[in-house]
């Protein structure tokens, strides 16, 4: 049964809405448009290394489910702060869908909805044992609408939605977490049954909802995460929206053009645009709200890295995609990789700025991408701010693929991390690693970004991790810099034929560790794995492995970088990463979760696989101060004020993939208190 553990007195709320509470972050990101900034300045570059705890929550997931916790449980939300009229509580989300209301001054739990979501894997005719893996479960955050009519409802005026794994859209009253009985079905608009019966049809778990749902004027909108590489034709990777007061059905955007009336339908052949899937919006969108835009980051079609059953450049897929937020129609979009075969999705979300150009304002959006590249758009129109270029790229493929000629290049800024890996980069830590490396890899193909994979295998630089992941970037509004951390690790990606392959498919962890895994649907099987040394599973590239890196949107240029993450942190098997060992190595560790910034001149970032919050200056990147947090902070901090008292918040639990450290934690930090 679901369930609603209430601790928040009628005094209680009462006390909230005389606090003074202001909306500072009401949304995942800070704000609609996904700044990821806050013009708070209590905390400054001057008095930042007085930071200390001020409190501690813990959700419990980590006791409720252990076996989940680390391995397949990812802790990757953003808190949003209420206003005082809907509570003032500090929300969050648990990995499977718990939604908690936190006092943001103590940390005290005042209620807890349980949804009581369903975690399972998948069952397929090539997978009939895939019910028995729980999948992978993560809730990046919840959302916040408030009913803007002449005449609001008593009840669920203000309301929390939240996105659950096994495909249900709830609607919760703000104050009380009560579900909202006008809403779909007693609060809940179950969709699970859409989903999977949505051409191509997916299977129980391969769809799921993850990120916090994007509200725009009355409309909510959902992405959804799609199984990645298994079959050619995966599900169906389509964008929903529904009626913030009833939860009826408002539109649906499928980004892969199914209907010939479709512009986009010419570059696909019949049988790919009836039997393609994903293309999905698994990473965060971001809207304006004023001009009725939403922003939303498609990824790659299916199947990953061979499109031999999809010929043509794929549009909409890896694309920026802008759509009007009433009806869903087209306004722009542009697409940042043709024919995507390296996993290069846009995850991050897009982010809006002002700028100006020829002397005019011009409203921004940017796309930042896998291959570390920022792509710089007028929000209203699509014209970029830089010129962006078609540049012809390696070709070759595999026998059956189609690869596109070209691939656009923005002119600035320059590629944020490497484009192009030579033999010279070959790298260990000592000479016998390093020809273990060249051993293992020497023989395979290499060279310049977008090259592609093959039957020898091939390196992948960027890898298909990024470049820029899902934390995506932070914009200053004042200097227009701009902050992120990207990920400068190699990727190995090797297409074998399918009678080469197990018989049985390896689960997804298992494939990404490198056991080959059939591509139903293709004649290929797939291998691949970070970049690492046969020998002690040490990175076949010289470091840095992680930074942290500000651009001037203005000038497009890099104003500083500076790496991000130590090697000092020693976990026991099986948690053990080839970066965790007790040695002070500023090398930069695996990094995902994105940066924070304030007016007070400040960057802070978790996002590292040593266990620590960090601050740096904004305008050099000098690092100010940091923190130990009980597990790595794979998410992105949040900022707020109450009583004259400014917090930094920050989600810590791990990452199933790079840290499997587990932890249900948040925690905040201030300034000490004035001592009378």
């Amino acid at each position: 049964m679901i369930s609603v553990r209430r601790v928040l007195s009628v005094t209680a709320l009462l006390a909230i809405a005389s606090a003074g509470y202001a909306e500072q972050w009401l949304h995942y990101g800070g704000d609609a448009g996904g700044q990821k900034y806050s013009p708070l300045t209590q905390i400054n570059a001057a008095n930042v290394p007085q930071l200390e705890v001020a409190w501690q929550y813990s959700t419990g997931e980590l006791a409720r489910r252990p076996e989940l916790q680390g391995k397949w449980a990812k802790v990757q939300v953003n808190p949003i702060l209420l206003p005082a009229s809907a509570g003032g509580h500090l929300m969050i989300c648990t990995p499977f869908g718990r939604v908690i209301a936190l006092d943001p001054a103590t940390g005290k739990e005042r209620w807890v909805y349980e949804p009581e979501t369903r975690v399972g894997g998948y069952a397929t005719p090539e997978d009939p044992e895939g019910l028995k893996s729980p999948g992978f479960t993560n809730c990046r955050g919840v959302a916040y609408w408030a009913d803007r009519s002449d005449a609001p409802p008593a009840f669920c005026a203000q309301r929390i939605f939240v996105a659950t794994h096994d495909l249900r859209l709830i609607a919760l009253d703000a104050p009380s977490g009560k579900a909202c009985p006008d809403f779909g079905t007693g609060g809940t608009v179950a969709l699970e049954a859409e989903v999977l019966a949505a051409h191509p049809p997916a299977a129980i778990g391969e769809v799921k909802f993850s990120g916090p749902p994007l509200v725009i004027n009355d409309v909510v909108v959902l992405g959804t995460t799609v199984r990645d590489f298994h079959r050619a034709n995966a599900p169906n990777g389509s964008v929903r929206a529904f009626d913030a007061r009833s939860g009826a059905a408002r539109w649906n955007f499928d980004p892969v053009p199914r209907s010939a009336d479709d512009p986009a339908y010419s570059g696909w052949s019949e049988a790919a645009a009836r039997d393609t899937g994903a293309g999905n919006v698994w990473g965060l969108m971001s809207a304006d709200p004023e001009r009725d835009l939403l922003f939303m980051p498609t990824s790659s079609p299916s199947p990953d890295f061979y499109g031999g059953t999809r010929p043509g450049d794929n549009r909409y897929a890896d694309s920026i995609v802008a759509l009007h937020g009433a009806t869903g129609k087209l306004a722009w979009y542009f697409q940042t990789v043709h024919h995507d075969i390296w996993d290069y999705d846009n995850a991050a979300q897009p982010t809006l700025v002002e700028l100006s150009k020829d002397g005019k304002p011009f409203p921004a959006v940017i796309q930042a991408t896998k291959t570390g590249m920022l792509y710089i758009f007028n929000r209203e129109t699509g014209e970029p701010f830089f010129p962006i270029e078609e540049r012809p790229v390696p070709q070759g493929g595999v026998p059956g693929e189609v690869l596109s000629p070209t691939q656009p290049f923005p002119v600035k800024p320059p590629p944020l991390v490497p484009h192009e890996f030579k033999a010279e980069d070959f790298w260990g830590m000592t000479p016998w690693e390093r020809n273990a490396c060249v051993k293992a890899y020497g023989k395979t193909r290499y060279g310049k970004i977008f090259t592609p994979p093959s039957l020898e295998g091939t390196i992948m630089v960027p890898s298909s991790a990024g470049g820029v992941n899902w934390g995506g970037v932070a914009v200053d509004p004042e200097s227009k810099i701009l902050v992120t951390n990207v990920i400068r690790l190699g990727h190995f990606a090797q297409l074998l034929p399918a009678a080469k392959a197990d018989e049985v498919r390896k689960s997804m962890q298992e494939n990404m560790m490198g056991a080959p895994a059939r591509i139903f649907g293709t004649p290929y099987a797939l291998k691949q794995s970070a970049l690492l040394s046969p020998l002690n599973q040490v990175p076949c590239t010289a470091p840095p492995y992680a930074e942290l890196v500000a651009v001037n949107l203005q000038q497009g240029e890099i104003l500083w970088r500076g790496t991000l993450g130590v090697w000092d942190h020693t976990l026991p098997p099986p948690m053990a990463a080839p970066w965790s060992l007790p040695l002070p190595l500023k090398w930069g560790t695996p990094t995902f979760g994105g940066p924070m910034l304030t007016a007070g001149g400040l960057v802070f970032i978790g996002a590292t696989g040593d266990d620590r919050l960090r601050a740096f200056d904004l305008h050099n990147g000098k690092e100010l101060w940091s923190a130990t947090l009980p597990t790595g902070a794979f998410a992105i901090p949040m900022t707020y004020e109450i009583d004259g008292r400014q917090f930094v918040v920050v989600a810590s639990g791990g990452h199933a993939f790079v840290y499997q450290k587990a932890g249900d934690q948040i925690t905040a930090f201030a300034l000490p208190k004035a001592r009378p």
